[in-house]
């Protein structure tokens, strides 16, 4: 079990959004109880880490996984127990799932089943988004009850995957309209779906069948259009809409442009387009190139990862996480004949927190407050656990995450925690490394182990309305309503249009 007792984090620098200072942290019973220097009435049974020349920050917060999500006629490897334990060996103290079932399935059922998955087996903190994969009366219901009772304030609609999670627009528009109405916020999966039906059965007739067809079917302008088509929608309900897993170029431009129109819309890059890059479709080893294969692709212009880590760095994306989503090689091997069949997803959420520090801090594109806004602080406020969860404050909950920007890992299959038997980062040598992880006051990593508790997370609820969104939200439907021109009626003539 791992321990408990009152703890005290001595010498180290506490990093949050806003500031970075020396300061000691002391945590009991779960939560952060005093932060600053010659702290008073430090119990003599309390456990001491030594964090001098470290830095101590909160601990990261995956807005994206999808643990053993059954999908393309398997089940993802990773499940809520070995994903979270792997998050926690990368820092990161919390993730947030995907609810995601088949059309005409009660929402709500797919919840509760999610629920018993995961409350079994999660080593670290962790809350739920819901996907809206039909549209109904029902579904629009159970979106409500969802936010009222279950702790639920982000809904997923798809523009992809036809047939199977894509909406239309009118439902899209639909959706929006809900999701405004009660508080949530709308995220998307941004491609355009009927394109990439087409032209993937264009690429199968000329005897394109690896993993290259994946992403030649759905080039990055089908990201871009479909992500700027979603943020239109939105922006005509004002409704705030979060584009997931920004993968291009292309992408990152349309968030950009909406941002600039002045909608109220995130974008969220995640480990694998800030860290690698799409010529892995190319490979000659088949293994190699499907182990990639994730939608949206990632792209094969090489200097997209660098592209989007600066617009990440400079507030024109977000935050970030990792739609970690893991099939080994046999469960890939369902499309070693047609890539239409290769499970889509790859991993990160143990990868991410080093990922994000090497290509973006060790880089000198961000700072650490930076690192601590894009992989903690942001998601906690967007998501409204705010200052519950990513920040280091007294009153705050004790996760948190000592991290060692000298020390040096290289990244590897071979050593991972998580169950795939492949990692997209495959020899990346990573700057910043976490020594110590805190979760709920316990500490899961220290010394280069891991203790964890399976079924010891807890399911985080979810409160509608969160400030950072909705207070713009609010403002505009004060403030940008149509107005009506008062006028004097026309009384001239009118052209009579014969009867056919």
């Amino acid at each position: 079990m791992a321990d408990r007792r009152p703890l005290l984090i001595k010498g180290g620098t506490v990093v949050n959004s806003d500031c970075k200072v020396k300061a000691d942290v002391y945590c009991e019973d779960g939560i952060i109880k005093q932060v600053g220097l010659d702290l008073k009435d430090i119990p003599a049974d309390a456990k001491v880490v030594d964090a001098t020349g470290k830095l101590v920050m909160p601990g990261g917060i995956d807005t994206h996984t999808h643990m053993q999500l059954p999908f393309m006629g398997t089940v993802a490897i990773d499940d809520f127990y070995t994903g979270t334990r792997a998050a926690l060996a990368g820092g990161t103290t919390m993730i947030m799932d995907f609810v995601l079932g088949p059309k005409n399935e009660s929402l709500l059922q797919m919840y509760d089943r999610w629920r018993g998955w995961a409350d079994a087996k999660v080593c670290c903190d962790y809350s739920l988004h819901v996907g809206v994969t039909w549209w109904s009366p029902q579904v629009r219901e159970e979106m409500g009850t969802l936010v009222r009772e279950k702790g639920v304030n982000s809904f997923k609609m798809f523009l992809a995957y036809k047939d199977v999670f894509m909406l239309r627009d009118d439902e899209l528009l639909q959706s929006f309209e809900r999701c405004k109405e009660i508080g949530a916020i709308a995220q998307v999966h941004a491609e355009n779906g009927d394109i990439i039906h087409t032209q993937s059965k264009k690429m199968i007739e000329m005897g394109i069948t690896g993993p290259e067809g994946h992403e030649m079917c759905r080039p990055e302008i089908v990201e871009g259009e479909a992500t700027f088509r979603a943020i239109t929608l939105a922006s005509q309900v004002n409704c705030p809409i979060y584009i997931v897993h920004v993968m291009s170029k292309s992408a990152a431009q349309a968030v950009m442009r909406g941002k600039e129109m002045g909608c109220v819309v995130f974008g969220e890059p995640i480990a694998a387009s800030l860290g690698t890059d799409g010529t892995n479709y190319w490979n000659k080893c088949w293994r190699h190139g499907a182990g990639h294969v994730m939608g949206p692709p990632l792209r094969p212009d090489p200097t997209t990862p660098s592209y989007l880590m600066n617009l990440l760095a400079k507030g024109d994306l977000d935050l970030t996480g990792t739609d970690n989503c893991t099939f080994n090689a046999n469960q890939k091997a369902l499309g070693k004949d047609d890539f239409r069949s290769i499970p889509n997803g790859v991993n990160g959420v143990e990868d991410r927190m080093c990922v994000i520090w090497e290509k973006g801090v060790s880089t000198g594109k961000m700072d650490p407050c930076r690192f601590v806004e894009v992989t903690s602080t942001m998601a906690a406020r967007v998501f409204n656990i705010y200052p519950q969860k990513g920040v280091i404050r007294v009153g705050s909950d004790a996760d948190i995450v000592v991290w060692d920007p000298e020390a040096v890992k290289t990244i590897s299959a071979k050593t991972h925690y998580q169950a795939v038997d492949f990692n997209i980062f495959e020899g990346m040598k990573c700057r910043g490394v976490p020594v110590v992880v805190i979760s709920q006051g316990r500490v899961c990593v220290e010394n280069g182990k891991v203790e964890v508790v399976k079924g010891c997370g807890r399911f985080i609820p979810r409160q509608p309305y969160a400030d950072v969104v909705y207070s713009r939200i609010h403002q505009r439907d004060k403030t940008c309503q149509p107005q009506k021109v008062e006028r004097e009626p026309y009384t001239g003539p009118v052209i009579q249009i014969p009867s056919q």
